[in-house]
């Protein structure tokens, strides 16, 4: 997660809402980050929503609009997931998803 707000810091927790999450799905617990973590991220605010997909090697980037999250964008292959918030984020799928 990415904290630009650092009043909600405290020794061993934050109490706030992060910008950015982004979050790495298993096999084992993909309907809970789908469905779940998805809705909770959307009630309480969180900006940007990343799904990384190591199975299928993809990134889906989310951002919330009018209180509901929008697919802002599906990335694979030789692509480079980029964040429509923070414009020198960019992950090279390649280098990620190397063999």
């Amino acid at each position: 997660m990415l904290i630009c707000d650092k009043a909600g810091l405290r020794e061993s927790a934050y109490y706030g809402v992060p910008i950015l999450i982004i979050e790495i799905i298993s096999p084992s617990n993909q309907s809970h980050d789908r469905i779940r973590k998805y809705n909770t991220y959307m009630e309480f605010g969180v900006k940007e929503y990343w799904i990384v997909n190591p199975k299928l090697k993809t990134i889906e980037v989310y951002v919330l609009k009018e209180g509901e999250y929008k697919q802002n964008g599906v990335y694979n292959g030789c692509n480079s997931a980029v964040s429509p918030s923070f414009d020198e984020l960019e992950i090279h799928l390649k280098e990620i998803f190397s063999e």
